[in-house]
């Protein structure tokens, strides 16, 4: 029960932060960090040593699971269950979700507790898709945590928050009916075969798929995901929506929410349509080694800080599409360490640009520089996480980055050289974001009286949770393999269904040659040449 306790306590703390906005106006954020911390300690019953071994039929490796019925006419389950994959990404989801409401402690001025009350239920959504192992309660949390982020966006966002809104949503809504459609033609056809109707994630991997019904069933998941991961050419959402969203919604959007694309990806697309996705796999790589070039370009080219870091997003997410597509244990560890490393290093980017921001009231970084010098503990913060998106040795963003292209290598070379120039990219952009702001000509921005610049600098609490991301970072760079371990089952499962896949093509490609010798096809003699 601890799992519905995570998601209860989420929707509950919500509904109460909205409430309590009427008899004091503080209390809403108050009541969100007490929920937040009491979900932690929830979360914080489980530990990887703890389910060592403990194996269920079918695979992965379930650390609890729990069933309820639901809808049982249509096989329809309210099912949740956690692994190794998913309690990395919810403990990284509740620490983002904990650091997003310490950076903004005093940044919401209105209407407070609906605030609160759209950031628990986005948090809550979210973990229900890192857990959910019935597909339709799967998309039903999917939908869950877009509405309250649209609301984020268009209700505490910046000038233009209605169209960055509006164009969120009709990007993830339209993506999200096309894998609702791929679910919907999956159990049907899973019916066909075995006369059970059921929505249950472990059943419908055996279901036996036409390949061409497979394959475009593949799509409609892999454009859902892709969506929200984004990828190129999916991702005119994000720059807008990043830019527009307050510092929390963009907290949440990079560090969590295109989490689930890249997990949606690892979960279900990959081990339930694995024959698909050895056909998929050069396309969906030359899609991260596009998305991972043309995202450091964008990058390099902004002059508002937040449509900068924005595109970043872009870039390092090329990564985990690559790395997924490699379709080896080595590429896919390191996707999941970029999936963690990214949301803390971009969380604390946006952080940054938000507290300038607040203090500069401005984005523009023409409009900023010699910062350094004014905000010391803001702009040495700033330097750390700049050198960590471009891949310093030594922090988590390294090891990703560098596992991703090792493993990716071998599945093939060419797009893996091409990705690599991403890594110069990212360079050049963060360096020049350094020198644009902390350091260079020094414009002074009418809002800012110089006489209290010292004043502007980070305070206590902003200085502790940044150094927490930092210090996070250092230890998954160091200390990398308590990720992987935790992570490894779960991918061990992925890799295993991708080569039995691989298998079965080659004995029926063998099957179907040695079909053609035996029957004496007319063409078999032509292929050696046509000289007699």
């Amino acid at each position: 029960m601890t799992l519905l306790a995570i998601i209860a306590v989420l929707f509950l703390g919500g509904i109460l932060a909205w409430l309590a906005e009427h008899f004091y106006g503080r209390g809403s954020r108050w009541i969100s960090l007490l929920t937040l911390l009491l979900a932690a300690v929830c979360l914080n019953s489980y530990t990887p040593e703890m389910h060592d071994g403990v194996t269920f039929t079918g695979a992965p490796k379930w650390w609890d699971s729990l069933t309820l019925a639901w809808i049982p006419r249509f096989g329809i389950h309210f099912s949740l269950a956690i692994d190794g994959l998913s309690f990395l990404l919810l403990t990284l989801t509740l620490a983002m979700g904990l650091f997003g409401l310490a950076i903004t402690w005093r940044d919401i001025k209105f209407r407070r507790g609906f605030f609160y009350f759209n950031y628990l239920w986005t948090l809550a959504g979210v973990v229900g898709v890192f857990t959910a192992t019935d597909l339709f309660l799967f998309f039903f949390f999917w939908e869950v945590m877009l509405i309250p982020m649209l609301f984020l966006i268009a209700v505490w966002g910046y000038e233009g928050r209605l169209y960055a809104a509006i164009k969120f949503f009709i990007f993830t809504q339209a993506s999200s009916l096309l894998m609702l459609m791929a679910i919907v033609a999956l159990v049907y056809l899973h019916y066909n075969n075995t006369g059970q109707v059921t929505f249950d994630y472990e059943a419908l991997l055996g279901a036996e798929l036409p390949a061409g019904i497979a394959y475009w069933l593949m799509l409609g998941f892999f454009i859902a995901f892709a969506v929200k991961l984004p990828s190129l050419p999916f991702h005119p959402w994000l720059p807008d929506a990043h830019t527009q969203a307050p510092t929390a919604g963009s907290i949440l959007l990079a560090a969590i929410l295109l989490k689930t694309g890249a997990y949606g990806l690892l979960r279900f697309t990959l081990p339930l349509f694995p024959d698909a996705s050895i056909a998929f796999a050069p396309v969906a790589m030359a899609l991260g080694a596009a998305s991972i070039i043309y995202g450091a370009v964008l990058a390099f080219g902004q002059r508002d800080m937040k449509r900068l870091v924005a595109y970043s997003s872009v870039s390092h997410m090329g990564f985990v599409l690559l790395g997924l597509y490699a379709l080896n244990t080595v590429a896919i560890q390191g996707a999941v360490m970029q999936m963690i490393a990214h949301g803390l290093s971009t969380a604390a980017l946006f952080a940054i640009v938000g507290a300038l921001q607040h203090r500069l009231h401005t984005r523009d970084m023409t409009q900023m520089g010699g910062l350094w010098s004014e905000l010391p503990r803001l702009s040495a913060v700033a330097l750390f996480f700049a050198v960590a998106t471009l891949g310093l040795p030594g922090l988590g963003n390294f090891i990703a980055e560098f596992l991703v292209l090792l493993g990716s290598f071998g599945s093939d070379r060419w797009i893996t050289a091409i990705a690599a120039i991403g890594i110069i990219g990212a360079a050049l952009y963060a360096l020049l974001m350094m020198q644009r702001v902390f350091f260079g000509l020094r414009r002074q921005v009418e809002e800012t009286p110089k006489s209290s610049a010292g004043a502007l600098d980070l305070n206590l609490r902003e200085t502790l949770a940044l150094l927490s991301l930092a210090v996070a970072l250092v230890v998954l760079g160091l200390r990398p393999q308590g990720v992987f371990n935790t992570a490894q089952p779960a991918i061990a499962d992925v890799v295993k269904r991708i080569e039995s896949a691989s298998v079965a093509r080659s004995k029926t490609s063998a099957g179907a040659a040695a079909t053609d010798i035996a029957a004496g096809w007319p063409q078999a003699e032509q292929r050696q040449g046509d000289k007699p």
